[in-house]
């Protein structure tokens, strides 16, 4: 991971800065000229544009760095629709059975081709095969499963589906606050970052008391810099 980036009138920046810049436009429904606001605030200058490109070069980075190296054997997979441009998309999603998202994909379509796609893509990144694939009871997810893994058990039922459903909440909020995406490239790109970087900020919370949650999120933000490369560093921001 680089330690800087050239940036802003040809000043350079520390590598914590960086990291600060997308981890709050990944964690909090901000915009660009929010986080340089928020930025100036502390007495950091830089502009809105650098923070885009910052984001755009490591966010994705930064967010394989966080995913997990073994996924779990269960996966839930379910599919929401998206408005670009005033057409509708769809994002399929897939997460083990601790809430971890494996993977994100923006489809034109949610039949047997995209279902069979998104297997396919599934399998390629995590490297293995599930034992379990939970699904809702879209008819193109059992034909994709009996071409693509018939072996695997498959549960479709609405009911069971909850995990992946319930993943789709933090997506919709931040599709809110930026008035919706622009592209299917662009979404694909933004989410892809966003489902890696997001998840790991928002441990489950109500489960827990006031004193597990500051300790679960101290070592939460050690990971954070430790893949960021910000770990050691003294804070300026």
């Amino acid at each position: 991971m680089e330690s800087a980036s050239p940036s802003y009138r040809g000043h350079r920046y520390p590598v914590e800065v960086i990291s600060h810049c997308v981890w709050l436009y990944h964690r909090f429904p901000l915009s660009f000229r929010e986080v340089e606001e928020l930025l100036l605030q502390r007495g950091v200058i830089v502009s809105y544009e650098t923070i885009r490109r910052w984001c755009a070069k490591f966010g994705q980075a930064y967010a394989n760095g966080l995913r997990r190296r073994r996924p779990g054997d269960k996966w839930h997979l379910d599919e929401v629709f998206l408005k670009i441009n005033g057409e509708h998309k769809y994002l399929w999603r897939a997460v083990d059975q601790d809430g971890n998202v494996l993977d994100i994909l923006v489809q034109n379509r949610r039949d047997k081709a995209a279902a069979r796609r998104f297997f396919r893509r599934l399998m390629k990144k995590t490297g293995t095969v599930p034992r379990v694939v939970v699904t809702d009871k879209l008819r193109s997810y059992g034909a994709a499963h009996r071409e693509v893994m018939p072996c695997v058990e498959h549960r479709s039922h609405k009911g069971l589906n909850n995990r992946a459903e319930n993943s789709h909440q933090p997506t919709r909020q931040r599709e809110r606050a930026m008035k919706g995406f622009r592209s299917i490239g662009g979404a694909q790109r933004f989410l892809s970052a966003f489902s890696g970087i997001s998840p790991h900020f928002r441990p489950h919370r109500h489960l827990m008391t006031a004193p597990d949650h500051r300790a679960e999120m101290t070592i939460r933000f050690a990971i954070w810099d430790q893949i960021t490369g910000a770990a050691g560093r003294p804070t300026t921001v």
